[in-house]
């Protein structure tokens, strides 16, 4: 049985996801026989109400304002890094550049030039840095994955990536930094889902060669800090239309698709992937369910399949149990904390920084087909 190595944690903007990896590492004793055990033990917001929340954890044992404070220290082993996109470059350049690792937020830079200049930082230190994408850790999307990476797809003819919620259906909810391009970046929805939708693609080869993009920003006003209302100047949903080339065979057509505003749809990523020989769908909206397609006997049929809860890194857990986001996260961060031990075992990893840069040139292609009218290259 492995001894795990202690691994002490700094985290960089305390909001929602702070917290959340508060509570995953309260969850660490669910994984089995695991190389690292983290807990966190610094917190650095500028927001007093942020940092407070912090003091309820036992671990931690300091609370600042100032980020640098985090990055210099030497008893902090890991980083995570959860800020609004303006601030990716300054402080994921100014980790790398001190030798930290570190697990960023995506989408890694506000812009394409920022994650250029982001991921060439991290090439030139030695710092094991990777970044946030979740919802391809549910058993359903790894079993989907391992379908495609297979070949029994046979000759690719189309797939279909996404990630849908309905966090803006509500006309009345107060602006903030992810609905401003000031702060969130030109391509909206894109940086703030869009990794989420590219992970798996890339992962498996699936490099779009050409982008079609409708981006569509339906909300332009929301209601600012005193009520009043205030340029929403986002893209609130895109649809990406692409020509992916794959590692080996034909080009086929490959739908990336992010909206914040997608009715009926509380949170739901999904991929989709058919060819000729088989086809594979997963949602999060479905998590116990996976769906295979084959020709048997000259019929064509969609067979469901449980994957139950049988996820990449084990767990105490038993397989008839429901998984759920905060399971996703446990395993996210299994994943990288044992790729960063040296003991991932050939197991599904984390996104890594080349996947964030890939996505970010899909993205401005994107941009430039929406201005444009017409198809880009990334």
């Amino acid at each position: 049985m492995t001894t795990p190595q202690d691994v002490r944690i700094g985290i960089i903007g305390g909001g929602l996801m702070g917290r959340e990896l508060a509570a995953v590492c309260g969850r660490w004793d669910l994984l089995v026989d695991h190389p690292a055990r983290p807990k966190v033990v610094a917190v650095a917001d500028p927001a007093p109400a942020a940092r407070e929340w912090f003091a309820r954890v036992d671990s931690v044992t300091r609370l600042t304002g100032d980020w640098h404070e985090l990055v210099e220290d030497e008893e902090i082993d890991v980083l995570y890094i959860a800020v609004p996109h303006q601030l990716h470059e300054e402080i994921y350049a100014a980790a790398a550049g001190a030798g930290r690792d570190f697990l960023g937020e995506k989408p890694f830079g506000i812009d394409l030039p920022a994650a250029e200049r982001i991921v060439a930082s991290i090439d030139a230190s030695d710092a094991c840095v990777r970044v946030s994408s979740e919802f391809p850790f549910y058993p359903g999307a790894q079993r989907a994955f391992a379908y495609a990476a297979s070949g029994a797809l046979g000759d690719i003819l189309d797939v279909r990536s996404g990630f849908w919620h309905s966090s803006d259906l509500n006309r009345s909810k107060p602006v903030n930094w992810k609905r401003r391009a000031q702060t969130c970046g030109e391509i909206g929805v894109m940086g703030d889902l869009g990794l989420h939708v590219a992970h798996l693609p890339l992962r498996l080869g699936w490099m779009p060669t050409r982008v079609y993009a409708r981006l569509d920003d339906v909300v332009t006003e929301r209601p600012g800090p005193d009520g009043s209302p205030v340029p929403c100047d986002t893209w609130d949903n895109a649809l990406l239309t692409c020509t992916a080339h794959p590692p080996t065979g034909r080009d086929f057509t490959m739908l990336w698709e992010t909206r914040r505003i997608a009715p009926g749809h509380m949170n739901t990523w999904f991929f989709d992937a058919v060819g000729m020989d088989g086809g594979v769908r997963f949602s999060t909206r479905q998590p116990t369910v996976l769906h295979r397609f084959a020709t048997r006997d000259g019929e064509q049929v969609w067979e469901e399949v449980q994957p139950g809860n049988v996820s990449a890194w084990p767990t105490v857990s038993g397989p008839i149990f429901e998984f759920g986001f905060g399971d996703a996260l446990l395993q996210m961060w299994a994943s990288y904390l044992a790729e960063r031990a040296g003991d991932l075992q050939g197991r599904f990893g984390t996104a890594t920084p080349a996947e964030a840069l890939l996505a970010h040139r899909v993205f401005d292609a994107a941009l430039r087909s929406a201005r444009a009218g017409m198809p880009e290259s990334p």
